[in-house]
């Protein structure tokens, strides 16, 4: 069943639950380092016809519901106007972290057409590749998450630029937010424009603000995005990590589709958000390198737990790690897909 994933995300029966994998396009994959040998993450970005060819890699090698968009969540910063790059072995480096209110304010609010047509091209082309077959999830970082990247410089252990300007400079820190959901709002739904049959917002870093942070600080702009999302009739997926005391308010926020990671038993997530939500998840990555045993244990736990969930997705509490063994990956997919014959 091509659409097996977007009913479950609308809640509707399936004939088995769903599966696909946040970062399943990646460096696990021997064709994908192939290509990264030749070209740059953000030339395979830039390039409409490179980035087809990675998102069709683990669709075509490992048969999951669903394909996922390859590109990055840091792309809409460079036309905004803080450019980046991916410094070998360090991860994103922004040149000119964003600290006071002049640099907020020179931020562009762009449309998606001005600096990322590139990517409404990838979708495009990518869908004529799928239609018929697996549908195409699309994607952006969520306002929290790319101003920590900004503010921070690049990666961060504990976010302590970001949340002095949020707690010392709050009108800079909503204008900032403010900025950056309407980029993100009109770029996720140029996405769907192009023709992404779903969107996920990734706000990988929020869990490491406080329930009341969230509240007061992040929850307004994810909103403004969100719930106008749901207005286009697409599954629209709220993820985060580390985010056991935060679901109630992601769903607040908005999201028909809720990600849980590995720290919050499936059953219990079920419990908190109730029925009118679909939930994604969600084992922990690293399990990926156990023993088939044990992998199989804990996927079945998952499926299990699920058993309550008006819609259920399969997916890890994060991403693919670069070491992970390809074929636990696919392991997974078939263990997914019979566990209802076996259960």
């Amino acid at each position: 069943m091509w659409d097996r994933f977007l009913r479950a995300c609308r809640r509707e029966p399936v004939d088995v639950t769903p599966v696909w994998f946040m970062r399943q396009a990646g460096r696990y994959m021997a064709e994908y380092r192939a290509l990264r040998a030749k070209y740059t993450l953000l030339e395979l970005c830039k390039n409409p016809e490179l980035a087809t060819q990675v998102t069709l890699q683990p669709v075509n090698a490992h048969q999951v519901d669903a394909a996922i968009l390859f590109a990055d969540i840091l792309l809409p910063l460079e036309p905004m106007g803080a450019p980046f790059e991916f410094a070998k072995g360090e991860g994103p480096v922004i040149h000119e972290p964003v600290r006071d209110r002049a640099a907020v304010e020179r931020l562009r609010v762009i449309d998606p057409e001005e600096g990322l047509g590139y990517v409404l091209d990838a979708i495009k082309m990518i869908r004529k590749e799928l239609d018929g077959k697996t549908p195409l999830i699309g994607f952006a970082g969520a306002p929290f998450t790319l101003a920590s990247y900004l503010i921070e410089g690049g990666k961060s252990s504990n976010y302590a630029l970001t949340k002095r300007m949020m707690y010392n400079e709050p009108e800079t820190w909503n204008l900032l937010m403010s900025k950056f959901s309407e980029v993100v709002r009109r770029y996720l739904h140029a996405q769907v424009k192009a023709g992404a049959n779903a969107v996920q917002l990734f706000d990988s870093w929020v869990g490491s603000l406080s329930p009341t942070d969230y509240e007061e600080y992040i929850l307004p702009h994810v909103s403004l995005i969100l719930k106008d999302l749901e207005k286009t009739g697409v599954p629209v997926i709220h993820f985060g990590t580390d985010t056991a005391t935060l679901l109630e308010l992601q769903k607040r926020a908005g999201g028909t589709v809720i990600g849980v990671d590995w720290r919050t038993p499936l059953d219990q997530a079920i419990t908190r958000l109730g029925t009118d939500v679909a939930v994604q998840g969600n084992l922990d990555p690293l399990l990926l390198g156990a023993p088939r045993e044990l992998l199989g244990r804990r996927v079945d736990d998952i499926l299990q737990r699920a058993t309550g969930a008006a819609g259920h997705i399969f997916n890890l509490g994060h991403g693919i790690l670069p070491d992970t063994d390809p074929d636990a990956v696919k392991f997974v997919v078939d263990h997914v897909h019979s566990y209802q014959k076996r259960a």
